[in-house]
């Protein structure tokens, strides 16, 4: 693996970690960042995650790095892993934040996962690379995985959780906090329901973490997604519009006014890009000019 050491004052040391109260001085980078991370979105939770939670990360994390969103995570067993998962997936970007250095991988069976995290998106740390996963290190990477994005999203996480400390992290450096609702008697919801019981935004599809985060992640020209069938990993140009409005329909009927305040689209170019969608039959419009999924 070629780790890379890079400075606060390098020009490719993210600019969100800058205003960090206190930020690293140093990283140590297997991978690439680049400008478009900073259309990015959080997804942690419980290592011990039932297979609600594990489908919810994975579903939500796929969407969204299907319109051109970064998915940053920790690399933990549990919620971690699924939403890395759902990143690759959909062939976008993802960033994991490491508890240790880079010669110990934590969890050991995320090597895998590493490898391909890096080749897709990059491997961060701010500890050198024999630092083994040591207890106080993980809030110090919790406080990264909120800094480098523009919200936070627990899907799943009990009442103690290193996830809600991630939460608290981005409460303070004015980001929005986001979570999934769960079973109400199981204890691996029990955090992020008392979340949403505190003011986190309910979400049950991208599209509620998108309308509060427009005028702050640019949804037209979020990120560009790695083609695999490219020379040396070329990169896609922007996202297509198809590929946008896709990604912010489910099987929730939306508007066209709706669907412009979420894209930024103008209504006429959204109106010829729902009648290409239609004809390919990917969405079916409903009565009152409504659009869903297929």
């Amino acid at each position: 693996m070629e780790i890379k050491k890079i400075d606060i004052e390098n020009e490719s040391y993210p600019a969100a970690l800058r205003d960090l109260h206190n930020p690293p001085m140093e990283l140590f980078i297997n991978g690439e960042i680049l400008p478009c991370d900073i259309n990015a979105v959080a997804i942690v939770g419980t290592r011990w995650a039932t297979h609600y939670g594990l489908a919810q990360s994975e579903r939500i994390s796929y969407e969204l790095a299907s319109i051109g969103i970064t998915i940053i995570s920790g690399m933990a067993r549990g919620i971690d892993t699924a939403a890395h998962r759902g990143a690759l997936k959909a062939r976008g970007r993802t960033i994991s934040v490491l508890g240790s250095g880079h010669n110990h991988i934590y969890p050991r069976e995320n090597k895998k996962l590493y490898e391909a995290i890096a080749k897709s998106g990059a491997v961060i740390s701010e500890f050198p690379s024999d630092v083994p996963p040591l207890k106080p290190n993980f809030p110090r990477r919790n406080r990264l995985i909120s800094g480098m994005s523009r919200g936070v999203l627990v899907v799943e996480a009990p009442k103690r959780s290193g996830a809600l400390i991630t939460a608290n992290f981005a409460l303070e450096q004015g980001k929005e906090v986001f979570a999934v609702p769960g079973n109400i008697n199981s204890v691996t919801s029990s955090g992020t329901n008392g979340l949403i019981k505190e003011g986190a935004k309910l979400v049950e599809g991208v599209d509620d973490i998108l309308q509060e985060l427009v005028g702050v992640i640019d949804i037209h020209s979020a990120g560009k997604i790695p083609d695999e069938s490219g020379p040396d990993g070329a990169l896609l140009p922007a996202l297509s519009g198809e590929k946008v409005i896709f990604g912010v329909l489910s099987d929730e009927p939306k508007s066209i006014d709706e669907i412009s305040r979420i894209t930024n689209l103008p209504v006429a170019k959204i109106s010829e890009i729902l009648i290409r969608l239609e004809l390919k039959k990917m969405i079916k419009m409903l009565p009152g000019d409504n659009f869903v999924r297929v």
